[in-house]
């Protein structure tokens, strides 16, 4: 006896699968306590799906320099405020209620030796659903991404004092300490490109700055991480004491071109000068004497971001005025921000 295999059996025969699945979804049989793991089949199913997926992904849409290293203590920094309870540092053993999850957060000095730097990035960036692996808290800073890349690559050859070197700037008890192991206990950053200066910053615009990372309305994964958890007394206690550092306000110095957009813009290009904002008594930060690398990381980020397109429509008016800025101009004006009359390596 043969049995005829019709369209309306094989759909019959789907659709009371589908049944036969949502009903013993309804009875709840199902166990879904991570405490129960998952079978074999299962997990392989999972993470082969999951690898296939990145792997996909990460080809078509990571930029092709994924990797940063020349910011490795702010990505160290927010490694250690947001990633080591889970995966654990050099010397620091991830939180055991953590490793409780299922799956449970993997070891990255061992775990990320398996992925490409594309695919690292495609992962920090977007996270992965169903394990616990969050997405990158603001999707339009690819450079914090970058650097967080760098720092995980770098992770299988770190040893525990050169961890405690990276993220530790503070004397025990400083309740600065949360700021201080990136922007330095003198306020200058450390040395790192990446890292403003902020000693001799106006207070009002520090706070300012502090507020706006904590209600994310400034765009930062790693300040958010630290501001959100700064009572106000402690971000004008910061603000304050920052600002009360030596720092900022150098005289400019360099070439007469740099000058010339610096104090009086162009005004053919509808670029206007840096100093009809940034200057004293002006509701804006304080750029004289800046690091040059941080000044010209911000502006070609700033050119990258093509979603700000009217600079009266917005208060975010840098993209704007950022994009007018010639190419060629961009580390020059940066160095006589600076007050560097040369550029170094």
């Amino acid at each position: 006896m043969t049995i005829r295999i019709t369209w309306a059996r094989a759909i019959a025969t789907l659709v009371g699968l589908g049944a036969a699945g949502l009903l013993f979804a309804w009875s709840g049989l199902f166990n879904i306590a991570a405490s129960s793991g998952h079978w074999p089949i299962t997990d392989w199913f999972l993470h082969w799906t999951m690898r296939n997926s990145v792997r996909t992904h990460a080809a078509f849409t990571s930029p092709d320099d994924p990797a940063d290293a020349t910011g490795l203590v702010s990505a160290a920094g927010h490694f250690a405020n947001a990633c080591a309870v889970c995966h654990g540092a050099p010397g620091v053993k991830p939180a055991p209620v953590m490793q409780s999850a299922t799956p449970p957060a993997p070891d990255l000095a061992i775990n990320a030796r398996e992925w490409s730097d594309k695919q690292l990035f495609w992962i920090l960036q977007h996270g992965v659903k169903y394990t616990g692996m969050p997405a990158w808290a603001v999707q339009d800073r690819p450079d914090e991404v970058r650097r967080m890349v760098a720092f995980v690559r770098r992770l299988p050859g770190v040893t525990p004092a050169q961890y405690e070197a990276l993220v530790n700037e503070a004397n025990p008890g400083d309740d600065l300490a949360s700021c201080t192991g990136c922007h330095g206990a003198d306020g200058k950053g450390r040395g790192a490109p990446d890292i403003p200066v902020l000693g001799g910053q106006d207070p009002a615009y520090l706070l300012a700055a502090l507020k706006g990372y904590a209600d994310g309305t400034r765009s930062s994964a790693v300040m958010q991480q630290v501001a959100m958890r700064m009572t106000p007394a402690a971000m004008t206690d910061a603000a304050r004491r920052f600002a009360a550092m030596p720092g900022l306000g150098a005289a400019p110095a360099g070439s007469a071109a740099a000058a010339r957009i610096v104090t009086q813009g162009i005004a053919r290009i509808q670029l206007p000068a840096c100093a009809s904002c940034h200057a004293p008594g002006k509701p804006y930060p304080v750029i004289a004497g800046q690091r040059a690398d941080f000044i010209a990381q911000r502006l070609r980020h700033w050119q990258g971001d093509d979603t700000i397109v009217d600079a009266r429509k917005s208060a975010a008016t840098m993209p704007v005025i950022a994009r007018r800025i010639p190419k060629e101009m961009i580390d020059p004006v940066a160095r006589y921000l600076a007050g560097q009359t040369t550029a170094t390596r």
